[in-house]
C-alpha cells in the first residue's frame, strides 16, 4: 500500500514523465517483501526521499555553428542521492533527451551504483544536443558551452560525470579541458578519460564484459556455460561490441548486431574486427558489414516485423539487449522465450518493458536486469577515481581481475538477496531490494536532510 501510494502520488505530480514512471513502478513493485517486512523505511519516508532528486539543474546551452549561427541546447544534471557517496554518473548527448529520460536514469543509478558496493551516490544528466553529423569544431564548441554552466555543480567528491549515448573519450576530453580551464584545477571531476590523462585501462570494455560476466555467474548456478552457445546482441556502440568481444573470448558464437537504421544477422558468427572497423573507425552503417561479408543478412528497420524488434527473433541460448531503454517488449520476450531463449543479460539500461519483464520472471530463466547486469561500466569508473586518488595507475589485468569479482559480488548479493524473500530465481527483486536496503540505511543514519 506505501509503495502504491508513493507511485500514485508521483505519477499525478509528474504526469508526462512516463519513462519515469516506469523505472519507479519495476523498483517499487518489487520492493514491497522488504517494505512490508521493515516498517521503518515507510516511517522514514524513504521512497518519497528516494524519488525525488536532492536537486535538478536545468540549463540553456548557447555555441555557435560552423556557418557562425548561434545554437541552442537544453543542458541537465539532476543529483539524486548522495547518501553512500558522491553523486556519480553518465552524461547523454541524445535529441530524445529531456527531464524523464535523465530522471529515468538517474533514479536506476542509485540502485545500480549502491550494487558494486563502491562508494558513488547516484545522478545523470545530459543535452538535447545530437553529436551525429556535427564536425569536431561544434562538438569541442557545444561541449565547451555545457561544462561553462556543468563546472559549478560538479567536483572529485561532489559529482562525477561520465560518458554515455552521444558521449565518448572525445566529449570527456573536450569537457574535462574546458573544467580544467574555468577552475585551474586538474582532478578526477569526470571518468571515461583518455589513458594519457587520467583514464583507466578496461572502461570502454567494462559495460559489456560485466554484462557477460553476470550472465556467466547467473548460468553457473545452474550448472550451465556460454560455451559453444548462439547468443543475440543488439546496438553497435561500447557496449554490444565488449559484449562480442567478451562472448567469444568464452566460447560462445554471437550471431547479432544493431544500429539505428537496421540490423545484421551473422550465422557463422560476428567479425569482431570488422565490427570495429566500421563502427570505432569509419562510425558507418551495419550496411557496410553486411557488403563487406556475403553470409550477412541485413534487415533494415523498415522491414522489422510489425511491434517487435528483428534482433530477438533470431533463435539463441542467451539475448543481449545492449542497445537503448524498451528494446525489447512482451511479443519480444514471447518469441525469445518461444525459440529456447535460456539468458537475458541486458547491457543497456532498462531495454525491456514492463510486460517483457514479467514474461522472463514468470518463465523463470536467467534474468539479468540491467541494474545488476551492466553495472560494470560504473564499476570501472569508480576503479578509475580510485587510481585518479591514489595518482597509480593499474594494468590491465588488474582492473579486469576488480570488475569480474565485482560482478561476481554484485550476482551473490542480488541472488542471496532474492532467496532471503523466497523468489530465488527473481533477480529484479533481488537487485532492486539489495541496492535499496543499502542507501536506505545510510538515508536513516544520516537523519533528514
Amino acid at each position: 500500500m506505501y509503495a502504491s501510494n508513493v507511485l500514485n502520488r508521483l505519477k499525478t505530480q509528474f504526469p508526462t514523465q512516463t519513462l519515469f514512471h516506469q523505472a519507479l513502478e519495476e523498483v517499487f513493485e518489487s520492493l514491497k517483501p522488504a517494505l512490508d517486512k521493515n516498517k521503518k523505511y515507510e516511517k522514514y519516508a524513504i521512497l518519497e526521499r528516494l524519488a525525488l532528486p536532492d536537486r535538478e539543474i536545468h540549463f540553456r546551452v548557447s555555441w555557435v555553428d560552423d556557418k557562425g549561427k548561434i545554437q541552442t541546447n537544453r543542458g541537465y544534471r539532476i543529483e539524486f542521492n548522495s547518501a553512500i557517496g558522491p553523486y556519480k554518473g553518465g552524461l547523454r548527448f541524445h535529441p530524445s533527451v529531456n527531464e524523464g529520460v535523465i530522471k529515468f536514469l538517474g533514479f536506476e543509478q542509485i540502485l545500480k551504483n549502491s550494487l558494486t558496493t563502491l562508494a558513488m551516490g547516484g545522478a545523470k544528466g545530459g543535452s538535447d544536443f545530437d553529436p551525429k553529423g556535427k564536425s569536431e569544431g561544434e562538438i569541442m564548441r557545444f561541449c565547451q558551452a555545457f561544462m561553462n554552466e556543468l563546472y559549478r555543480h560538479i567536483g572529485a567528491t561532489t559529482d562525477v560525470p561520465a560518458g554515455d549515448i552521444g558521449v565518448g573519450s572525445r566529449e570527456i576530453g573536450y569537457l574535462f579541458g574546458q573544467y580544467k580551464k574555468l577552475t585551474n584545477c586538474f582532478e578526477g571531476v569526470l571518468t571515461g578519460k583518455s589513458l594519457a590523462w587520467g583514464g583507466s585501462l578496461v572502461r570502454t570494455e567494462a559495460t559489456g564484459y560485466g554484462c557477460v560476466y553476470f550472465a556467466q555467474e547467473m548460468l553457473k548456478s545452474r550448472n550451465e556455460s556460454l560455451e559453444g552457445k548462439v547468443c543475440t546482441v543488439s546496438g553497435a556502440g561500447n557496449v554490444a561490441i565488449y559484449t562480442v568481444e567478451k562472448l567469444l573470448q568464452l566460447g560462445a558464437k554471437p550471431v547479432t548486431v544493431s544500429d539505428s537504421q537496421g540490423m545484421i544477422y551473422d550465422k557463422e558468427g560476428i567479425n569482431l574486427e570488422l565490427l570495429k572497423e566500421i563502427k570505432e573507425v569509419r562510425r558507418a552503417s551495419l550496411t557496410e558489414y553486411a557488403q563487406n561479408k556475403p553470409s550477412t543478412q541485413y534487415t533494415p528497420i523498415s522491414d522489422y516485423p510489425a511491434g517487435s524488434n528483428a534482433v530477438w527473433s533470431i533463435p539463441c541460448f542467451a539475448a543481449f539487449p545492449s542497445a537503448t531503454q524498451n528494446e525489447l517488449n512482451e511479443q519480444d520476450a514471447k518469441n525469445l522465450l518461444q525459440n529456447g531463449c535460456k539468458c537475458v543479460s541486458e547491457g543497456a539500461n532498462m531495454p525491456s518493458t514492463i510486460e517483457a519483464v514479467r514474461q522472463f520472471i514468470k518463465a523463470k530463466i536467467c534474468y539479468g536486469p540491467g541494474k545488476a547486469a551492466n553495472a560494470g561500466g560504473v564499476a570501472v569508473s569508480g576503479l578509475e577515481m580510485a587510481q585518479n586518488a591514489s595518482m597509480n595507475a593499474w594494468s590491465f589485468e588488474i582492473v579486469d581481475k576488480h570488475l569480474h569479482s565485482i560482478m561476481e559480488n554484485i550476482f551473490h548479493n542480488v541472488s542471496q538477496t532474492a532467496q532471503e524473500f523466497g523468489e530465488p530465481t527473481n533477480f529484479v527483486l533481488g537487485a532492486n531490494i539489495a541496492g535499496f536496503r543499502k542507501v536506505a540505511e545510510a538515508m536513516i543514519d544520516q537523519g533528514v536532510i
